[in-house]
């Protein structure tokens, strides 16, 4: 048992590092979206849509795969792969020349980040069953660590890239992201150990690692089947935050790039404190599906909140409430992982990172075509926060779902 901690240590590591470097694009992505565009707010809202939905698609397509591969040779050397490309890719987008080019810079970026589904299941592989669910929690304190220091370090880089390279100089977060990426995979390779057992290895079939024959197999376990809706429904909710966060608060609030790399701190704060403390105390306590429960309530008020928020100091009160909602997926993430076997972990975790890519696909299309609407002009009533209202919509029919979900299998797990 206590070999597995310090494997849990590197793998929680390497998450924050590859996070660092997601986070310091964040508050610049939309701006030079826009740029690329020729500075028309509208377009450059869709197309920024686009750019999210291409690398989610990516991620939908490969996450199974990525999984099905770790089950075969092992989580280590997965997420090496992926790492090394990433920190490249990181450097093509730095210096693409024309939307084209960062689109495909946007799609190898989609390929290599599928290995969320190799990380989960390394988390799986070496948490004791009755740990997984606070363990899960582990991957949003990661993501909160990254968020926490990378949009308010990547907002500060390309203020001072900008003031000192010109209208260039909003690229740097890009060149500082690639270079921690590498970190981050040097790193992996000294000292990542492996955590698959030689006798949990399973062949790999490219035919059952597709995402749609992956997703039909989660018909074997029938919790985990209605889960897999709930947490669909629930993803494509959370997606109006990466859609349109730095639009809405730039459009309501006139934020630049560092009060909103700021607000995105104060998000990754309180993801550190809720995902990688309260949710390894509040999850045993409540149980894991009503932890499930009371995390999808918390987000549904939320999501209301925001949208009806009437000053930019009152969303940081939002944020520390509604961050308690973070407890939900890595609730379902253990009753998940708790249902299947040792060595369907990869696969399992993969077939959720897909739902969860299918939603990062259509979630940013949905929600920026709705906030796009409702500021254009052609409604009668402009609804800067109708996407939050469309969100909160979304996790109210998640909530249902899981609901009969639970009453459809006796609380045994």
């Amino acid at each position: 048992m206590k070999s597995r901690k310090p494997a849990l240590a590197f793998i929680f590591i390497t998450l924050v590092l590859d996070v660092l470097g997601i986070g310091l694009i964040v508050p610049i992505l939309p701006g030079l979206v826009d740029h690329l565009r020729g500075g028309d707010a509208a377009a450059g809202a869709y197309t920024y849509g686009l750019v999210l939905g291409v690398y989610a698609l990516m991620q939908f397509l490969f996450s199974p795969i990525i999984g099905a591969l770790s089950d075969r040779f092992g989580r280590r050397k997965v997420i090496l792969v992926s790492l090394l490309g990433a920190g490249l890719d990181y450097f093509l987008m730095a210096w693409a020349p024309h939307l084209i080019w960062f689109f495909i810079g946007r799609i190898i970026a989609g390929i290599t980040g599928a290995n969320i589904s190799a990380a989960s299941a390394y988390i799986a592989d070496v948490s004791p069953p009755e740990k997984r669910a606070a363990n899960f929690g582990l991957i949003g304190a990661a993501f909160g660590i990254g968020f926490a220091v990378g949009p308010a370090f990547g907002g500060w880089l390309a203020e001072h890239g900008i003031n000192r390279f010109g209208e260039v100089g909003i690229r740097l977060p890009f060149v500082v992201a690639g270079i921690l990426t590498l970190v981050n995979w040097l790193y992996g390779l000294l000292v990542l150990p492996e955590s698959l057992k030689p006798e949990n290895r399973r062949e790999f079939s490219l035919a059952k690692s597709n995402p749609f024959t992956s997703l039909v197999e989660l018909r074997r376990y029938p919790l985990v089947q209605g889960l897999a809706g709930t947490y669909l429904i629930l993803s494509l909710g959370h997606q109006v935050f990466p859609a349109i966060w730095a639009l809405y608060t730039e459009y309501r609030f006139d934020w630049n790039p560092r009060a909103i790399g700021n607000s995105l701190t104060m998000v990754g704060v309180m993801a550190i404190i809720v995902q990688g403390g309260l949710a390894r105390k509040l999850i045993p306590w409540l149980g894991e599906r009503k932890a499930a429960v009371f995390g999808t309530i918390v987000s549904i008020a939320g999501f209301i909140a925001y949208a009806l928020v009437p000053a930019a100091w009152m969303i940081y009160i939002i944020i520390f409430f509604g961050s308690l909602g973070g407890i939900a997926t890595p609730a379902i993430q253990g009753l998940v992982s708790r249902t299947v076997g040792d060595d369907e972990q990869g696969g399992i975790q993969g077939s959720f990172a897909s739902l969860q890519s299918v939603a990062g696909f259509l979630g940013p299309i949905l929600m920026t075509a709705i906030y796009g609407f409702f500021i254009s002009g052609r409604v009668s009533v402009e609804i800067p926060g109708a996407a939050f209202f469309a969100a909160a919509l979304l996790s109210v029919l998640g909530l249902i779902l899981m609901r009969i979900s639970f009453r459809k299998v006796p609380d045994t797990l």
